[in-house]
């Protein structure tokens, strides 16, 4: 049976909630009042405590039907924080260089973050990410660096895990590069198309071009035109290739909104108030660190 339900709690009967982060940290005290304090792990964990007053169909539809078929505090579930679903500012429409992303496999698989306790001084653990595990579809933005990855079929999103996968890695030798405002580089034949971006690297002669990244603005069967301006570059005299896929030292950063997985960490008890309306108790609703 599975443990995650891919659904959300509710938006519409989610009145009266309260919440918190909290971290996992063990303090031991001496006898002399002294503390000694470890940090567990170094991610945030969210607690809601929500209310429910609803008609009695309702409740049962809408917040009970997901409790029965989560088997209480089996299963988890999608909750959307209002104060925080995006990685722009929490509430703000996401682009494709608000967060660095997480390095899974350098090249091809990246985990989604969201960076808290901006500003300030960090401590020397570093600055806490919230992991995000469940963006929400068609939402996702990817970019290398400053570049955002237009060309979908460069990556895909994992909305059950949060991975970003780069496609198959595209690379050419380069056979001549022009001094032009838009580079325009021989590679033989090749399968790049506009708006995908390339990584130059080894090349001799137009040494300054090394460690760029451009996008590519048109092709055709044996070049590719970038917009980089080499105009001021040395002539280029032999060597270098270009790759599609993100390269060593090349950050790649996303954007998205996003759900927390979360479990209902208490029973329910339903009040009757009225012979229509009835009430829930406070229900606890925790965030799964590893869904």
């Amino acid at each position: 049976m599975p443990d995650f339900l891919e659904e959300s709690l509710p938006i519409s009967v989610r009145m009266g909630a309260s919440y918190s982060d909290e971290y996992t940290v063990e303090i031991t005290q001496t006898a002399n009042g002294s503390e000694y304090r470890r940090l567990t792990h170094p991610y945030p964990r969210r607690i809601w405590n929500v209310m429910y007053t609803q008609q009695t169909a309702d409740l049962w539809s809408q917040v009970l039907a997901l409790y029965h078929r989560a088997y209480g505090m089996f299963a988890g579930f999608r909750v959307k924080a209002m104060d925080d679903f995006s990685t722009a500012s929490r509430t703000g429409t996401p682009t494709a260089t608000d967060q660095t992303l997480q390095v899974i496999t350098t090249g091809t698989v990246y985990q989604l973050q969201v960076a808290y306790g901006s500003g300030g001084t960090p401590l020397g653990i570093g600055t806490p990410y919230r992991t995000i595990f469940k963006p929400v579809a068609s939402t996702t933005k990817v970019a290398i660096g400053s570049l955002e990855q237009t060309v979908t079929t460069m990556w895909s999103v994992d909305t059950t895990t949060g991975r970003v996968t780069f496609a198959a890695n595209k690379t050419r030798s380069i056979t001549g590069i022009t001094k032009a405002a838009s580079a325009v580089v021989t590679v033989g034949s090749h399968t790049f198309v506009a708006n995908e971006s390339v990584y130059f690297s080894g090349n001799v002669g137009m040494t300054e071009i090394n460690g760029l990244r451009g996008t590519i603005t048109s092709t055709d069967a044996t070049h590719i035109t970038v917009n980089i301006n080499s105009t001021a570059f040395s002539t280029w005299t032999s060597g270098g290739t270009v790759n599609t896929n993100p390269q060593t030292g090349e950050v790649v950063k996303g954007g998205c909104e996003f759900d927390i997985p979360c479990r209902f960490n208490s029973r329910i008890d339903v009040n009757h108030i009225t012979q229509d309306i009835r009430e829930s108790s406070q229900i606890e609703i925790i965030e799964i660190l590893n869904p």
